[in-house]
């Protein structure tokens, strides 16, 4: 059983561009709103920088490719000083081809931007996967897996074919899987902080990563704080201590949520009955199920199977 594997089939990322891309010169700016979506930018040609409140201006150039996550605004441009146009207008308003900004000729450059999609039922479990900006320089020696992608996109890119645009787009959500899989070690310093925790830090460490992987095998199993000490070898404290601080939560709670992201995923496809999704999480009956499901998600199994009718 492979955690990571399971997380990635729940939350199935689909990558989705932005256009037919852009190409820019002379001044201009591009405003991206916050609405806590994960975007995606690569640099094509030329060089722009990215602009966030509170942080210092990242410099792009050609190869670089950016994966942020928009709990904050930030905007491209060619310089701070130009105040930019709103993104989601821009690219409503050019339906087909790519987008064109700038007042002049100096200092173009051509882009690709995109956003992932992920399963409604599920998308909260990319929370801690990623810091809030990835920045993959196109010139770093730890990153071949990746640049490889990135250097297929850009031949794609610069010499279209048919069914180019789907291939840009397999070769990003490619890109995702490889970002997130990446140990921490292989990402630029500036884009991790070395206090964060989560899912990918616990597979990276012996002792949390062979009782993800035991709870991910058996999820139905009376899981004890205790009897996932001893699976590991260590003991009690030392465990629970231990697993707190690498993954951000305790082991059983832990195996609450990953329940829980099972259940939704399985209320909303509709293949098994209540007590079918309850048994095999390890709930004795219906209603039990029914009480902790409320009690974590907010909302009853039955309402929640509505809404996601609902909201696909």
């Amino acid at each position: 059983m492979d955690p990571f594997l399971d997380i990635i089939r729940l939350l199935r990322p689909r990558a989705a561009l932005l256009g037919r891309g852009m190409d820019a010169a002379g001044d201009w700016g591009l405003n991206f709103p916050a609405l806590g979506d994960l975007l995606f930018c690569w640099i094509e040609d030329g060089t722009c920088q990215l602009i966030r409140p509170g942080c210092d201006p990242l410099s792009l150039e050609k190869g670089d490719f950016v994966l942020l996550r928009t709990t904050l605004s930030f905007t491209l441009t060619s310089n701070r000083e130009v105040e930019p146009l709103d993104s989601v207008a821009a690219v409503a308003a050019k339906q087909e081809g790519r987008l064109k900004l700038g007042s002049g000729q100096e200092r173009p450059i051509s882009l690709h931007m995109g956003k992932f999609l992920f399963s409604t039922a599920n998308e909260d479990l990319l929370t801690g996967l990623l810091p809030p900006i990835v920045h993959i320089p196109s010139r770093s020696p730890k990153l071949h897996r990746l640049h490889n992608l990135l250097t297929l996109m850009e031949s794609e890119g610069r010499d279209p074919g048919p069914a180019s645009e789907f291939i840009i787009v397999r070769l990003v959500e490619l890109a995702l899987v490889e970002i997130l899989r990446m140990p921490a070690s292989g990402l630029p310093e500036q884009t991790v902080d070395p206090a964060s925790s989560g899912l990918l830090a616990g597979l990276r460490d012996p002792v949390a990563a062979k009782a993800i992987r035991a709870m991910h095998e058996n999820v139905g199993r009376e899981w004890t704080v205790e009897s996932l000490a001893r699976l590991c070898g260590v003991s009690r404290s030392a465990f629970a201590t231990r697993f707190r601080a690498i993954v951000g939560i305790g082991p059983i709670s832990y195996l609450l949520r990953w329940r829980m992201a099972l259940a939704k995923e399985a209320l909303k496809s509709g293949t098994a009955r209540m007590e079918e999704i309850a048994f095999s999480i390890g709930y004795k009956s219906a209603s039990a199920f029914s009480t902790a499901f409320t009690r974590a998600v907010g909302c009853s199994p039955s309402r929640f199977t509505e809404s996601s009718s609902r909201f696909p």
